[in-house]
C-alpha cells in the first residue's frame, strides 16, 4: 500500500472513473477495507499474491469465504521463479481452490500473476473452465503461452513499467487490443524511483501507440473501451454451493 494511501485513494476517486485496488492477503483486505472502503468508482478486492503463499496459507478459507461477497479478486496465482518454486506445490493448492470457489460461484474477474508459470496457471484455468473472466497481470512469458492464452479468452492488464523492456513491448504488440487494460501496478512499479500512481495508468497509451502503431487518441479510446467492457462483467454473482 502506498505510505500516504488516504490521498492517493481521494485523489484516485478525483482523477478517474474507475480503479481495482487489489490486495495481496486476506486479512490485508479485510483491513484496507475498513480504511479505504468500496465507492462507485473504486473496488477494494481479496486476494492471496503467491509471493506470500508460505505465510498466508492458513488465510486460504478466509479468502475463499470473502469471494461470495466481491465481485472481482487479486492478487492471485502463480510464480515459477526459482525463488518461489520450492514452494509451488503450496502456490497450485491455493490458486486451484481460488479458481474452483470461483466457478462455484458462478464466475468471477481475477488478476492474475503468472511468471515463469504461465503454463501452469492456463493448465489450472482450463480444468474450470465456468471460472469467469482472467486478467493476466504484468504478463512475461512466451509467445506461444501468450497466444494459447489469447485463444482462451484472457485478458492482460499493462502498465507503464511492463513497457520499459523489449520482452514487455514484444508481448504487447501481439496482445489482442480488445482485451488490453491499463493498470499502475503501484506502488511496487516504479518510474524514475518513483512509485507509479493509480492515474498515470493512463500513460501507457503513449508507449502503446508506438507499439500498435496508432494514434494515441485511438489507443485511449481502445483502453476506455476495454475497460467499460470489463467493468461490465462486474455483476454480483448468485453462490452456488459453499
Amino acid at each position: 500500500m502506498y505510505p500516504d494511501a488516504r490521498n492517493v485513494y481521494a485523489e484516485a476517486q478525483r482523477k478517474m472513473d474507475f480503479v481495482w485496488l487489489v490486495t495481496t492477503s486476506p486479512r490485508g483486505f479485510a483491513a484496507t477495507s475498513k480504511v479505504l472502503r468500496q465507492t462507485e468508482s473504486i473496488v477494494v478486492l481479496p486476494g492471496l499474491h503467491p509471493e506470500v503463499a508460505v505465510q498466508k496459507a492458513p488465510e486460504l478459507e478466509l479468502l475463499l469465504h470473502q469471494m461470495a461477497d466481491t465481485v472481482a479478486i487479486g492478487e492471485v496465482g502463480l510464480y515459477g521463479s526459482a525463488r518461489y518454486r520450492q514452494h509451488f506445490d503450496l502456490q497450485t493448492k491455493i490458486f486451484s481452490a481460488v479458481i474452483k470457489r470461483s466457478q462455484s460461484l458462478g464466475g468471477r474477474v481475477l488478476s492474475i500473476h503468472s511468471r515463469a508459470a504461465a503454463k501452469e496457471v492456463l493448465d489450472t484455468l482450463e480444468q474450470f473452465p465456468a471460472f469467469g473472466t482472467a486478467v493476466l497481470h504484468w504478463f512475461t512469458d512466451s509467445a506461444p503461452l501468450l497466444r494459447r492464452a489469447s485463444n482462451m479468452g484472457c485478458w492482460f492488464s499493462v502498465g507503464p513499467a511492463m513497457l520499459t523492456s523489449a520482452n514487455g513491448r514484444k508481448l504487447a504488440a501481439m496482445m489482442p487490443m480488445s482485451r488490453v487494460v491499463s493498470e499502475s501496478d503501484g506502488p511496487f512499479a516504479k518510474s524514475s524511483g518513483n512509485p507509479i500512481m493509480p492515474w498515470e495508468a493512463s500513460n501507457v497509451a503513449e508507449q502503446l501507440s508506438l507499439i500498435w502503431c496508432l494514434p494515441v487518441e485511438a489507443v485511449n479510446a481502445e483502453l476506455l473501451k476495454n475497460g467499460k467492457t470489463l467493468r461490465s462483467r462486474l455483476t454480483r454473482k448468485t453462490v452456488d454451493g459453499k
